[in-house]
């Protein structure tokens, strides 16, 4: 059970803020194993519901763009945010093939250190770029591909998906926090296939216990609070401080390992 609450807490909290989930399920077991504490990364079944608690808690954030793209029929900035989400994902479908590859990318540590210093050299350039003014709904297809390639490369370990979408964003001149909207509205599909798939992987086996459960629900509440806590520090102080965590884990992590 506790196990499943950590790692609650590590999904939910490392989904939304730009610092890397994928990145921080590899380096955090291996800290707490070399000062002596044994666990184990999740198993696939306490993986699928976290990345579904985290599903929950972005959908229950921005329920009211959720609303307005169940409208889109009648709700012009639901069809804009419909459009440029479905763009968006594309080039992450298209790099799918190449997830057995990364997970053995993941196997070396210190692989990933280097790519969590990568994603705080990339952060560091999405504050330099965070000087637009445009809104999501003044989006355009060109943005949705630019995020969406962008998107792609998080599929790396260790390369924080929020953080690309948003430096990515900011590029393309959306004001810092509608460009973390549209980062996280096109986390939804990301996050949905990548848990939803995992199950249907788990169909039958009888693995979703209490525990498991658990879990998830403390991922969503993580997750929730992560969100607004992106927010509310990116308002104050953009990007930085999350840029200076992610080298200085990265830098540890590579010297360690």
């Amino acid at each position: 059970m506790l196990a499943a609450i950590i790692w609650g807490l590590i999904q939910g909290l490392t989904e939304f803020l730009p610092i890397s989930s994928s990145g921080h399920l590899v380096v955090i077991p291996a800290f707490l194993n070399e000062v002596g504490f044994d666990i184990e990364p999740p198993s696939l079944a306490v993986s699928a519901v976290l990345h579904l608690g985290t599903l929950v808690a972005v959908l229950v954030y921005f329920r009211s763009d959720v609303g307005k793209v169940l409208r889109f029929r009648s709700e012009p900035e639901g069809r804009k945010i419909a459009l440029l989400v479905g763009i968006g994902t594309i080039p992450a479908l298209i790099g799918l093939p190449l997830v057995d590859t990364l997970d053995e990318f993941q196997n070396t540590v210190s692989n990933v250190g280097w790519m969590l210093m990568l994603t705080g050299v990339i952060l560091i350039l999405g504050q330099r770029l965070a000087t637009g003014s445009r809104s999501l709904i003044d989006g355009r297809i060109p943005d949705a591909i630019v995020v969406g390639i962008a998107q792609a490369f998080a599929l790396i370990p260790g390369i924080s998906r929020s953080g690309v979408t948003i430096t990515a964003g900011n590029g393309r001149k959306f004001d810092p926090l509608q460009a973390a909207r549209f980062s996280f509205l096109l986390g939804i599909p990301a996050i949905a296939g990548g848990g939803l798939s995992q199950l249907l992987d788990l169909s039958g086996t009888g693995d979703l216990g209490l525990e498991v459960l658990v879990g998830g629900v403390v991922a969503a509440i993580a997750g929730y609070a992560a969100i607004a806590l992106l927010l509310t520090v990116m308002g104050r102080f953009g990007l930085m401080p999350f840029a200076i965590y992610c080298l200085l884990i990265g830098g540890l992590t590579v010297v360690v390992f």
